[in-house]
Formats: C-alpha cells, sequence, structure tokens
C-alpha cells in the first residue's frame, strides 16, 4: 500500500564541553479510587516492564522499508529531567531554526533520538494517563531552516541500517544520488514507530550541535512522546555528541504526575582523557558482550558486570552462566532507564522471591494483590506494631554495592495493608531455558535516589545514594509526640524522613501532613523505642499504619 502522506513534508528540505537539562519523571498518575486505581497503576507499569524486557531480550534489528523507497564550549550542559504519567523520565531538547522544543523519554536501552513530527503524525493506542494525544508536541521540518533528509548514501544513514543499505536508483559509482535514506521502523516494548532520518541542530543555551541526525516519525504505536536514545550505537545522543560522560539523579515519584526535577548532566569534556573519579561514587566496569553477532542490537546496551544479590545476609546462589553474557550473547545484566521495574529472567527471579517469601514467612502471602498488580510476592501487614523486611543488595565487579533503600524494592498496594516486591518477571520459559538477551534489567525505579555515572571515556557505571530532590513536595505524613521526636512515612513509598530515636507514641496524638491536612487520629504509628534503622538480622524495620482508607485517600 503507498503511503504518500509519510513523505508530504519532503518539499521542504532544507563550544560547550558539557550541558545540564531538567529531568522529570513519567510516572503512572491514579483516579480518585485509592485502591483499585493504585492496583491498575502498578499492572500497567508491571506489563509495560516485562513488555520492554521481552523486546530487549529479543530485539528486532532495524529494516529499512524499501517499498516505501521505491518511489524515490563550556564543560557541561544541564537539562531539567521529570517524571510523568506513564512511568518514564522526560527530557526537554530543542532542534531547528529557530528552536523547536520537544519533550523526549530519557532511554538509555536504545540509541536513536526520534520526536513526533509534521502536523500529520498519527499515534495510534497513546491515551496515557494525564495525556491527550490530540495534543503532542509536534516538530515541524518546514518552519526549521537547517532540516535536511539524510541521503541514501551519507555514511550516517548507515549509523541504522549499516554497510548492506540499499540505495534503489541510485548509480553506485557516484556520490550524487539523491535518493532518501530508507524509512526505519521501530519497537519499543507494546508499541513502535515509523518514520526517516533527518539532519537538524540541536540547540543547547551555549551549544549547538550541527548536522545532528534525528528520528522524524510520522506513525507510531503506544508512543507517549519521542524518545531520546543513549544508548551505545553511533546514532545515539552521547556518541553524536561525543559526551565523555553523562549523569543524572532520578527523583523518587509516587505514581502521579509532579512538577520536580532533577538535572541530566551531559559532559562533553576538555578535549583530553580524565579518569578521575566521581567523589562518593562506587564505580564498576562496563562489560562488552562477547557474542553481539548473535544479536547487533546487544551492542547498545550498557552491560554490568553483576557477581552477587543478596537478600538480608543471605547470598542467592544464582548460577554464573546467568549472571554474564554466555557463548551465545545471552545472560548477563544491564542498566536501563526506560525499563520502570527491574526485571529478571524466570530462574533468577524465583530465586530471589522465594528468598524474600522465607524470610517473610511470618506475614502471609496477599495472593490477590499478586493477581491484580502482576506484582510479587505480595504480604499482609495488618495489624502489625512493626514490620521487617530484609534488605535487597547488588554486589558488582570491583565491590561496589547498590544497597537498595526499601522503598526502591518494596511498595505499599492500594491500602496500607499490604506490600509487593518492585520486581518482575514473565511467565513464559523457552525450551532453552528461557536464556534469551540479558538476564536481568535494572530499571529505573530500582535508580530512584541514586546519583547514577555513566562514565563512557573510562567505560565504568558509578553510583551513590544520594537525595535527588530535597524541595520535593511529597505528602508526608508527621506524627509528633510531647518528646518532639518526629518520624515521617510516605503511605505510598514507605521513605523515612527522619531517623531518629523515637519512643512508643500513647495517648492523644495529632496527624498533619505538609498539606496542612489533619487526619485522624486512628490512624496511628506505633514505634518502640530507640528502633533500630540499620538492621535486626539483616532485615529493616519499618512501621506499619492501621487500615483508614479516607486518611489514605487524602495523601494520595
Amino acid at each position: 500500500m503507498a503511503s504518500p502522506p509519510l513523505f508530504y513534508f519532503l518539499i521542504f528540505l532544507t563550544v560547550v564541553s558539557a550541558v545540564t537539562l531538567p529531568l522529570s519523571p513519567f510516572s503512572h498518575s491514579t483516579d480518585q479510587s485509592p485502591n483499585n486505581d493504585a492496583h491498575l497503576a502498578l499492572r500497567r507499569l508491571a506489563d509495560s516492564s516485562i513488555a520492554r524486557a521481552q523486546q530487549l531480550k529479543q530485539p528486532t534489528s532495524i529494516k529499512p522499508n524499501e517499498d516505501s523507497l521505491s518511489a524515490s564550549s563550556a564543560d557541561a550542559v544541564k537539562s531539567p529531567l521529570t517524571p510523568k504519567s506513564y512511568g518514564g523520565y522526560s527530557v526537554s531538547l530543542s532542534f531547528g531554526t529557530p528552536s523547536q522544543t520537544i519533550p523526549f523519554v530519557f532511554d538509555t536501552g536504545s540509541s536513536l533520538v526520534w520526536f513526533p513530527c509534521t502536523s500529520r503524525y498519527l499515534c495510534s493506542g497513546c491515551n496515557f494517563p494525564g495525556l491527550d494525544p490530540t495534543r503532542t508536541i509536534r516538530f515541524v521540518p518546514k518552519d526549521s531552516s537547517s532540516s535536511r533528509v539524510i541521503g541514501c548514501q551519507n555514511p550516517k544513514c548507515r549509523f541504522l541500517f549499516g554497510s548492506n543499505v540499499k540505495c534503489r536508483g541510485c548509480d553506485p559509482s557516484t556520490r550524487n544520488c539523491t535518493v532518501a535514506c530508507p524509512p526505519y521502523i521501530l519497537r519499543y516494548g507494546l508499541g513502535s514507530t515509523a518514520g526517516i532520518l533527518l539532519s537538524e541542530k540541536l540547540n543547547f543555551a551555549d551549544l549547538t550541535v550541527p548536522d545532528f541526525v534525528i528520528g522524524c516519525s510520522i506513525l507510531s504505536t503506544r508512543q507517549p512522546a519521542g524518545i531520546a536514545g543513549f544508548g551505545r550505537r553511533p546514532e545515539s545522543l552521547p556518541s553524536q555528541m561525543n559526551l565523555k560522560r553523562f549523569s543524572h539523579c532520578l527523583v523518587s515519584r509516587r505514581f502521579d504526575d509532579t512538577n520536580v526535577s532533577t538535572d541530566l548532566d551531559l559532559d562533553t569534556g576538555s578535549g583530553h582523557k580524565t579518569e578521575s573519579k566521581t567523589p562518593g561514587l562506587s564505580y564498576t566496569p562496563f562489560r562488552n558482550n562477547p557474542k553481539v553477532s548473535a544479536n547487533a542490537a546487544f551492542l547498545e546496551y550498557y552491560y554490568l558486570s553483576l557477581r552477587r544479590i543478596f537478600v538480608g545476609s543471605k547470598r542467592v546462589k544464582i548460577p554464573y552462566k546467568l549472571l554474564a553474557p554466555g557463548p551465545d550473547g545471552n545472560g548477563g545484566s544491564i542498566v536501563d532507564s526506560g525499563s520502570t521495574f527491574t526485571f529478571m529472567e524466570r530462574p533468577v527471579f524465583e530465586l530471589v522471591a522465594e528468598e524474600f517469601a522465607t524470610q517473610m514467612s511470618n506475614y502471609s502471602r496477599e495472593k490477590e494483590s499478586e493477581k491484580i498488580t502482576g506484582l510479587g510476592p505480595c504480604f499482609n501487614i495488618s495489624g502489625k506494631g512493626s514490620v521487617t523486611v530484609p534488605e535487597l543488595t547488588f554486589v558488582f565487579k570491583g565491590g561496589a554495592k547498590m544497597e537498595l533503600p526499601l522503598s526502591n524494592y518494596f511498595t505499599l498496594v492500594g491500602s496500607v495493608d499490604n506490600v509487593c516486591l518492585t520486581v518482575v518477571s514473565d511467565n513464559t520459559v523457552s525450551s532453552t531455558g528461557g536464556r534469551s538477551g540479558p538476564a536481568i534489567i535494572l530499571g529505573s525505579f530500582q535508580q530512584q535516589n541514586y546519583h547514577v555515572e555513566y562514565d563512557l571515556e573510562n567505560d565504568r557505571f558509578g553510583f551513590a545514594r544520594k537525595k535527588c530532590s530535597p524541595e520535593e513536595k511529597t505528602p508526608w505524613m508527621t506524627i509528633s509526640s510531647e518528646h518532639n521526636d518526629t518520624i515521617g512515612f510516605d503511605l505510598s513509598r514507605m521513605d523515612y524522613i527522619r531517623r531518629s530515636n523515637i519512643i512508643k507514641i500513647s495517648g492523644e496524638i495529632k496527624i498533619v501532613t505538609e498539606l496542612g491536612i489533619e487526619l485522624p487520629t486512628s490512624l496511628i504509628i506505633i514505634i518502640s523505642k530507640k528502633m533500630s534503622f540499620s538492621s535486626v538480622s539483616s532485615g529493616k524495620s519499618f512501621p506499619s499504619i492501621s487500615n483508614d482508607t479516607s486518611a489514605l485517600s487524602v495523601l494520595e
């Protein structure tokens, strides 16, 4: 079928070293019902994380749509990174002459940068929570004097299609071919996009990147915004800007929209190699997949040398063949900002989940929450004076330890009676044991409130715990007693404001939130005197809250 609308716009053919951009989370919003909608929001996140993992594990090669073609100087740049309504983080970039500013999903698991393009852009199935697909911001090539279509013989056309790209109608002996680079079709989890490549100017406040290759997408399915690919292939933003490193700190989110953002730092360096480490960060080297010929798409992933996983003090006995890419290219661990929840291949997940179930056997399993949310294991904590959850720790090559805070791997579900592990897996196992692609995908939910650095120059990954946004206005609940000791507890995320010596609260207390809303005094946290948060039997203790859905609805 001919698709002339795809090319109607073709008639319009026409030094700093660091950048900081705002980075904001795309977090699923919930509606008015605090229980059912919270379950559904978690279900959407779990399903999208699994779909994303399946696509990353078995990516399709980018192939040209040839049928459609047959007819024809500072050291840093910063940009805000902001959470939004569908589980990712948004960064705004400006392209063109004059500049047109477009929001993108920040994605380290893919490489092409593409935006919704032309006034004819269509997106099917794009009714995401909090988003109106009819108001999608589009780039309009005809309004930019610097827009150029990438030609088929342009070396940058090979970024996507390799050296075997076919330029129909071109004489191989001449460079005067006017045929455009073939259209692309890309998959992202449950969604996809299609378009053609443009050459454009990427504009920052003190830096302009000329001849930047970007995808002009005309058609998409289930895509809430364009994608800013930060993977390792030549077409990615870090590769085209020749970045030395980039870093971010993802703000904590409560599955709703927020205006809070943090900086995405892009370091283009000063022209000389530096081996210096950022103070306070732990580092582990990136590793290569030895068998990228099995699937060239594996070239763009950031593989990590994950050596061990601990639940509490117990090491989970995961076969090494799953922790490192094997001769067939399968196995190993990658880090991916485009995945929400961390994914573990079924054999890994079952071992980790079983260990949590064993160490938390004094709490009953909440099978209904597991069924509705797609998360698990889930536990019923109602009526408990205090709840103990074992730590989840990832140990990498070189000794770097990522000891996750409780809110990065457990979440309250619906009411305050249930908690669920925020790690996912699929239910399918292939005849070869389910090993296809990376076995573990470290998602953005587990990276919250970490300063994370991709040191591209020295081929290493750095991280450290950090409160990413002290100004974040989260509706914390604060309890005060006559002794003026306080502790804060986020009903949806189990984060602490203050870790101090707390005595058992008795008598009448007053519960307020930062929103100025007074909650029922029946919503009581009983905290043991001088509770130790460092760990008891390798566990973390946190207070339980009696079920009060009216109070919960106020906070959510």
